[in-house]
């Protein structure tokens, strides 16, 4: 694929706006024009661009919903949502980390809008999780009734990715072969880090298990023939969980994450070296401990940052992980076990071999699904070959969920 930035996070989010035109997240000329508007590694650019093209839209859904355009509000919303999301990609590297809850709202308002004006309206839930609730949204099959169980398709999303984008990477296909799915918002994800304070864990059993009891208890699910799918860092957290909570018939990992997502592991992948020896690493991560460009993906070659800067951008990016900016540098070395399938794309930026190295140890029944550049299905949970991936993925998970 030719380049539109040399800066790899623009080119990555460049490929994930472009590529999410398959389910009508985007339009194809107005990310090129959106895109063309930026200066390559400008950060302010490329969140006042995305942010300009999709405040227009807005503007033209409400004026259709006002109208009682349905189809074209919804259609309006979503892609609104989608490059709001995308201008919020980048908001850390930017001038004005400040704005990430003022567009991560107007993201949240536009995709809710487009829940409730699809032909077969979403839910809004709210599962029970450790004295609190995780939010999420449950979206029946379009030819299922009220109340009629079907198999049920759980996306677990990833890091920094928009809770909407679970729609684009498998909930609507699951959707299309007559199967409910449903996602929520986990520790350290989208409303329940931005609302409600929750960072992230490393034990996912602890949230897909109080996921299952919420699912299972509902009529119109089929809870022997639930299937899990994990994007991105989900892809880490889903075989862990799996070795956990035992009632998923299948499940996917997009792809299988590195050995560790704690801190330390993640900073030495990117600053290319090997973690340091030993159970425990004591001590708390500061910026100008030397991890800072690393964690945050900042071009080496980039001009020294204003330190003021320099620690927004590290607490923005750390306000995840438990404990926030100051960070308990702590390695438990927990040992992962099985998932029943795995993909595997080529060029994958972050977590390479990984996938083949996860499919390698695992036991029984298993898949290593590959993506290649040569079929433009390549890179991080192939982001310009989505049709590709549904079609590899669903035709596998129809072994397991279809009657």
């Amino acid at each position: 694929m030719r380049e539109m930035f040399k800066h790899q996070d623009f080119q990555f989010g460049y490929e994930t706006a472009l590529g999410s035109a398959y389910r009508g997240y985007a339009e194809v000329g107005e990310v090129l024009s959106t895109a063309g508007r930026i200066k390559d590694g400008d950060a302010d650019e490329w969140v006042r661009e995305w942010c300009a093209t999709a405040e227009r839209l807005e503007a033209v859904a409400q004026e259709a919903e006002a109208a009682g355009r349905r189809v074209s509000a919804r259609s309006l919303y979503l892609r609104a949502s989608s490059y709001f999301s995308t201008g919020l990609y980048l908001i850390t590297h930017s001038g004005a980390p400040g704005r990430q809850l003022d567009i991560w709202r107007r993201h949240r308002a536009c995709w809710d809008k487009l829940v409730d004006l699809a032909p077969v309206p979403g839910e809004r839930l709210q599962v029970p999780y450790e004295g609190t609730t995780l939010p999420g949204y449950f979206f029946r099959a379009p030819g299922a009734a009220p109340g009629e169980r079907r198999p049920l398709v759980v996306m677990s999303n990833g890091s920094d990715g928009p809770t909407s984008h679970m729609g684009l990477f498998g909930g609507w296909a699951a959707n299309e072969r007559g199967y409910h799915w449903m996602t929520v918002d986990g520790p350290g994800q989208q409303a329940s880090l931005f609302l409600n304070g929750i960072p992230f864990r490393h034990d996912w059993e602890a949230v897909l298990t109080p996921v299952v009891h919420a699912m299972a208890a509902r009529p119109d699910v089929d809870a022997d023939r639930v299937a899990l799918i994990g994007i991105s860092q989900g892809g880490f957290w889903v075989p862990r969980a799996l070795a956990v909570e035992h009632r998923f018939v299948a499940a996917v990992a997009d792809p299988r994450g590195g050995r560790r997502v704690h801190l330390l592991d993640r900073a030495a992948a990117r600053l290319h070296a090997r973690p340091g020896p030993g159970p425990v690493q004591a001590g708390r991560l500061r910026p100008g401990d030397g991890l800072d460009r690393a964690l945050l993906q900042v071009d080496p070659g980039d001009p020294a940052l204003p330190r003021r800067a320099l620690r927004r951008r590290w607490r923005l990016a750390l306000r995840p992980l438990p404990g926030g900016p100051e960070v308990p540098a702590r390695r438990r070395g927990r040992r992962h076990h099985h998932s029943p399938a795995d993909t595997e794309p080529e060029d994958e930026q972050f977590w390479p071999g990984q996938s083949q190295a996860l499919y390698d140890r695992l036991p029984g029944p298993k898949q290593l699904v590959r993506f290649t550049a040569a079929e433009g299905a390549n890179r991080h949970c192939e982001p310009t070959g989505l049709a590709t991936r549904d079609v590899r993925i669903f035709d596998w998970l129809d072994r397991h969920l279809a009657a």
